[in-house]
C-alpha cells in the first residue's frame, strides 16, 4: 500500500476525475483507501468530489469510529456509505481501495435492473468477468451489505440496483480504472443495442481468450463470475427496426 501522503494525493485526484468525467454530480459518490495502520481513509459526507481537498478526508477504524479529524469541524462525518466500504474490506483482505459512483450508462443498466453479464468485450472478460447486479438496498443501511454478499468475493465490480456502481481493487488506481471500464462497457452495450443488438462471444471464443490470458498476461479469470456466451457459434438473430418505423416513432415523440 502507498504511504498516507501518497494515498491522500491519489484519492483527491480520483475524486476530481470522477466529477470531471460526470460519474458523479452534486455531493454524490465516495472513495476510500486502506492505510498501513489498518484504518480507512475516506471522503467526508456532503462534499462535491470536484472540489475535494485533504481537509475533506476522514480516517476511521474498521468499526467506523472516527479516528482523525484533520482540521475540519467536528460536524464533518465520514461518507454515509462507509458501511458498504467497510463490509467490502472485511470480506476481501486483498482489497485496499473502494470507489462508489453513479456513472450514467452503468447506472442506467442498474436502474432497469440488467447486469452486464454477457461475454462481449475481451478486456472486460479478462479484467472483471461478468458484472453482476445486486438487489436494491436502501442506501446507507445494513441492507447494502446483504445485497453485496452473493457477489463480493467473486466480483470486483457490482451494479447496485437503482443506485449506481461500486468497484474495488488492490489500490486506488485499480479500483478507479475498474469504474471507468464498467462505464465504458455499459456505454458500448447501449450503443450496440441501438444498432440492432449485441452479439456475445461463443464459449469457444472465451476458451481461446482464457488460454491467451494465462499465457500472455498471467491472468486467470476462472474464479470470477462467468459471463454468458451465445448459445452457439451462430450469431443471435436480432430484428432491427426499419427506417419507416424509426420515422414514425420520432413523429410520435415530437407530437406527444
Amino acid at each position: 500500500m502507498e504511504n498516507k501522503n501518497q494515498n491522500i494525493e491519489i484519492l483527491i485526484d480520483i475524486c476530481h476525475r470522477l466529477y470531471a468525467n460526470r460519474f458523479v454530480t452534486a455531493t454524490d459518490g465516495n472513495v476510500s483507501v486502506r492505510l498501513d495502520n489498518g484504518n480507512i481513509l475516506c471522503t467526508r459526507s456532503g462534499v462535491n468530489k470536484g472540489v475535494v481537498t485533504a481537509e475533506d478526508l476522514i480516517e476511521v477504524g474498521l468499526s467506523s469510529k472516527l479516528t482523525t479529524h484533520h482540521s475540519q469541524p467536528i460536524t464533518h462525518k465520514p461518507s454515509t456509505e462507509i458501511g458498504m466500504h467497510l463490509y467490502i474490506y472485511s470480506q476481501r483482505p486483498d482489497v485496499n481501495a473502494v470507489v462508489h459512483a453513479h456513472p450514467p450508462y452503468a447506472t442506467g443498466f442498474a436502474t432497469v435492473r440488467q447486469p452486464l453479464n454477457e461475454c462481449l468485450f475481451p478486456e472486460v472478460i479478462v479484467g472483471l468477468g461478468a458484472i453482476p447486479l445486486a438487489e436494491y438496498a436502501t442506501p446507507s443501511t445494513e441492507e447494502v451489505a446483504s445485497s453485496l454478499a452473493p457477489f463480493v468475493k467473486v466480483a470486483d465490480a457490482i451494479l447496485l440496483a437503482n443506485h449506481g456502481v461500486v468497484t474495488y481493487g488492490k489500490d486506488l488506481w485499480d479500483a478507479y480504472f475498474k469504474m471507468e471500464k464498467v462505464e465504458h462497457a455499459a456505454h458500448i452495450t447501449f450503443i450496440a443495442r441501438m444498432l440492432g443488438g449485441e452479439k456475445p462471444l461463443t464459449q469457444e471464443d472465451v476458451e481461446k481468450l482464457k488460454a491467451i490470458s494465462n499465457q500472455s498476461y498471467g491472468k486467470d479469470f476462472s474464479k470470477k463470475i462467468v459471463c454468458e456466451t451465445s448459445c452457439s457459434s451462430e450469431e443471435k438473430s436480432v430484428t432491427s427496426p426499419s427506417d419507416e418505423e424509426i420515422r414514425e416513432l420520432v413523429k410520435k415523440m415530437l407530437t406527444a
